[in-house]
């Protein structure tokens, strides 16, 4: 990280990730985890190019337990990216096109009389998956988008006073479209604080952009998406996140992440802070990252690297720092910056 004052607004000021190694032999059993951590990454690989870092992320969230917000303009692979990753996991999956006229039931389902039995009985509506891919989550009201409040903190569903657990695993992928605001509605705190990361998806690069037209000028179709295969089952799956679990963090490293939360909520150039909820998914998603590449403990460089994907979406600039041209990358790395790093 560069300690240079003289960093302004609007400038790049990214916080870079080097994965350590260390010459100390791993006391847990990692190699589940390096082994399901690179076969997605060649999987995706043969469809998707460049994105590395969109896909490390949605790797962590996945074994944490949590749920991750895709944000960027329309055409640059959010969706198709979503469903090869669920392609990969031999898992349910459904998708949910939110529209403005979507209603809860459309979502969680619906108790309908049966006449057959005389009694009412559940349908379950398509968020009963393994991965739920919901496109477009700004484009449905409020009311449809709290359905989604209780399902995605407390793996369940409530309807007419009866509780229906998720199977395992549950892992909501949702894509939003930040330019375009006609028909669409914005997603509220709470709502957001329910994801792990919210991740920021680029342009690719003019290399990459190449790339991608010589992958595809004799696949209009795109069939190369047929190639990718499922290389991870749930039981792989819980054993990965058992696995992560375990992963030793040290109690100074523990108060750095605290420090890094506790500096969102006294920070002049923010109107609200990260909650505790923000602080326990840098835990969770640094022990991943930790985990996917080979070491059974978390140096700071991991939480560092999870700090504004976990942060970006939980904390609200002042609107004179928004009329100034602030972001909340800018704050966050600037929090980040400020806090003693852990020897």
């Amino acid at each position: 990280m560069s300690d240079d004052p003289t960093t302004t607004p609007g400038e790049e000021n990214p916080i870079s990730y080097t994965p350590q190694n260390t010459w100390q032999e791993n006391r847990l059993d990692l190699s589940k985890v390096s082994a399901i951590t690179n076969g997605i990454r060649q999987e995706l690989a043969k469809v998707i190019i460049g994105q590395s870092t969109t896909i490390d992320l949605l790797i962590a969230a996945m074994f944490s337990g949590g749920h991750v917000l895709l944000e960027g303009v329309p055409g640059i692979a959010k969706t198709l990216l979503a469903r090869l990753l669920a392609q990969t996991l031999q898992a349910d999956f459904s998708r949910i096109q939110f529209t403005p006229d979507l209603m809860p039931t459309d979502v969680v389902g619906t108790t309908v009389f049966n006449m057959q039995r005389s009694e009412f009985t559940f349908n379950q509506g398509p968020v009963f998956s393994n991965i739920v891919l919901i496109d477009e989550i700004n484009r449905a009201p409020a009311k449809t988008q709290a359905a989604l409040f209780e399902v995605m903190e407390e793996y369940q569903v409530t309807v007419d006073g009866t509780t229906y657990p998720m199977d395992f695993p549950f892992f909501v992928i949702a894509t939003q479209n930040p330019i375009e605001q006609e028909g669409t509605y914005k997603l509220p705190e709470a709502q957001l604080d329910r994801f792990l990361f919210k991740i920021i998806v680029q342009y690719p690069s003019l290399e990459e952009e190449k790339a991608i037209l010589y992958r595809f000028r004799k696949d209009f179709k795109q069939t190369v998406q047929n190639q990718v295969k499922g290389i991870c089952s749930k039981a792989d799956m819980q054993a990965c996140q058992e696995v992560i679990e375990k992963v030793h963090i040290k109690d100074e490293l523990l108060d750095y992440i605290a420090g890094i939360i506790h500096g969102t909520r006294n920070n002049g150039d923010l109107f609200l802070g990260a909650s505790p909820r923000a602080s326990l998914a840098i835990l969770k998603s640094a022990k991943a990252i930790a985990a996917m590449n080979g070491r059974d403990f978390v140096t700071p460089d991991d939480i560092q690297y999870v700090a504004y994907p976990v942060l970006n979406h939980r904390v609200i600039l002042t609107p004179e720092r928004e009329m100034e041209g602030y972001d909340q990358e800018y704050v966050v790395n600037d929090i980040v910056k400020k806090i003693e790093v852990p020897r």
